[in-house]
C-alpha cells in the first residue's frame, strides 16, 4: 500500500505529518505554502526562458538508454550527461547562480528536517548549495530508479515537489529493485535525504494527472527542484 493513501479496506490514515521513514529521509509535508509554490514556478518559468539559446536551456538529456521524458536545467553547476561532470563554465559561459532566496528556503527545510534525524542534524550551518536542478515533468513522464552519485560531497539532497501528485519511489543502495518504499507526493512537499539513505535508488515512477492545486502556478505537471552540495 502507498504510504499516506488510505484504500476501501483500510482505516483511514491520520492527517499527515512530517517523519523520518528510515534513517536518513525525511519526509516534510505540506512544507512550502501555496504563495511559495506559485512563486517558485514562475521563478523557474523565467530562467527557462532566459536561458533559451545558451549551452544552459531547459531540455530532454539524452543518455545511454535513450531520451529522457523529462525537461531540466539547473543553476550553480552543470551537469553534462557528455562529459559526466559539473561545470561552472560551459563553452565559456558561466552557470547562472542559485538564487539567494532558494538557498536560504533550502536550508530552512533541511533544519526542519534535522530535528527528526541525527543523520541529517551534522550538515545544518554547514549545508553549502552549490547546485540546482530543475527538472519538468509534463504528463505522463516519469524517471526510472537512480543515484544521485556525481557530487564529490555526500551532503543531504533537498527536493521540493510542486503540481500534480507523483509516486516517490524510495529505494535501497545496493540495487534498483526491491525493497523500496512508495510515498505519494502533493504540491508543496519536501523530501530530503542524506546520511545512510545518501546513495539510496531513487524514481518517480508515476504522476498523477489533474491533481495540482489550481493556484500552484501550474496548470498541469510537475516541477521538482533538488538542491546539492557538490565539493566537499
Amino acid at each position: 500500500m502507498i504510504k499516506g493513501v488510505p484504500t476501501l479496506f483500510h482505516t483511514p490514515l491520520p492527517a499527515r505529518q512530517p517523519a523520518q521513514i528510515k534513517e536518513g529521509l525525511v519526509f516534510l509535508p505540506e512544507a512550502l505554502g501555496i504563495s511559495v509554490q506559485a512563486q517558485l514556478v514562475h521563478e523557474a518559468r523565467e530562467y527557462a526562458r532566459s536561458l533559451q539559446r545558451t549551452p544552459f536551456a531547459m531540455q530532454r538529456p539524452h543518455t545511454r538508454t535513450g531520451q529522457m521524458k523529462v525537461y531540466m536545467f539547473q543553476l550553480g553547476r552543470h551537469w553534462g550527461y557528455e562529459y559526466g561532470r559539473y561545470a561552472s563554465e560551459v563553452e565559456g559561459q558561466s552557470v547562472p547562480p542559485v538564487p539567494k532566496h532558494w538557498v536560504t528556503l533550502a536550508q530552512g527545510l533541511l533544519a526542519k528536517a534535522a530535528a527528526l534525524d541525527e543523520a541529517l542534524a551534522a550538515w545544518v550551518g554547514h549545508y553549502r548549495i552549490e547546485a540546482a536542478l530543475v527538472n519538468f515533468y509534463p504528463e505522463g513522464a516519469s524517471m526510472g530508479m537512480h543515484q544521485d552519485a556525481f557530487e564529490h560531497s555526500n551532503a543531504p539532497v533537498v527536493s521540493l515537489s510542486i503540481g500534480d501528485e507523483a509516486i516517490f519511489r524510495a529505494g535501497n543502495n545496493e540495487t534498483r529493485t526491491k525493497p523500496y518504499e512508495d510515498l505519494r507526493l502533493m504540491s508543496g512537499d519536501v523530501v530530503i535525504f542524506g546520511g545512510p539513505s545518501r546513495a539510496m535508488f531513487h524514481g518517480v515512477p508515476k504522476l498523477f494527472p489533474d491533481t495540482a492545486p489550481s493556484d500552484c502556478g501550474l496548470q498541469s505537471g510537475r516541477i521538482n527542484i533538488t538542491f546539492r552540495q557538490v565539493e566537499v
